[in-house]
């Protein structure tokens, strides 16, 4: 019988080439001036660890990422990379700190992100921040398309990606942060994609569902204060 990592690694590996080498600029405003040492959850072939060394001058990034094709691009272009999966305990980041923790549209694909948030105190530095991209189950074309197909139809890759374990809302991903331990300091939508439907529905609705026109969330928090 084969490892659940290997049916998982197999999954991953079918992804198309241009699935890992997205750089993700619209989230580097999240990620806070002066950091010095980041780490990459699920970092793909190291192009927006790349852009980050490059925009956050001295930055040292290190990444996980459980592709092994994935793991050895980032190689070249982060400071260390983790080939395997963001487990409690991780040897290799034994000791260590990091100012940033990120993870770009991964928590999705985790069995139970809210520990995976957990898992990071103790890898946060004093002041640290976790900084997130989240997709969003609630985007007007996607529930259209769910509701003129009558269907739940995954894919290759976007908000129904088959690798997806987790769907979100901009208030489930609220309540996940703070169910983990975590204040949120700033929640955005990004990535909008909307047309005429959208506007004339949301017109309809009082601007009720002004979050719909986005594909993701992104979210930066810290470690809530408990004193």
């Amino acid at each position: 019988m084969k490892s659940h990592y290997n049916e998982l690694n197999e999954q991953y590996s079918s992804k198309g080439d241009n699935y890992y080498e997205f750089s993700r600029p619209e989230m580097i405003p999240f990620i806070p001036e002066g950091v010095s040492t980041v780490l990459e959850v699920g970092c793909s072939a190291g192009s927006f660890g790349a852009l980050l060394k490059k925009e956050r001058s001295g930055a040292t990034v290190w990444g996980i990422e459980p592709s092994n094709e994935a793991a050895s691009a980032a190689a070249n272009k982060l400071d260390r990379v983790i080939c395997g999966f963001f487990v409690s305990g991780m040897p290799e980041l034994n000791g260590q700190q990091f100012d940033c923790i990120i993870f770009n549209d991964v928590l999705e694909h985790l069995v139970n992100p809210e520990n995976a948030l957990k898992d990071c105190k103790q890898y946060l530095s004093a002041g640290g921040v976790v900084v997130a991209s989240i997709p969003n189950i609630l985007h007007f074309y996607q529930i259209l398309q769910i509701l003129k197909e009558q269907d739940w139809k995954y894919e290759d890759s976007g908000i129904l990606d088959n690798t997806h374990l987790r769907f979100f809302t901009k208030k489930s991903i609220v309540r996940m942060f703070e169910k983990a331990g975590f204040e949120i300091l700033k929640i955005e939508g990004i990535n909008a994609s909307y047309g005429l439907k959208y506007l004339v529905t949301n017109l309809f609705l009082l601007f009720r569902i002004n979050d719909w026109k986005y594909i993701q969330f992104a979210v930066q928090a810290k470690i809530a204060d408990r004193s």
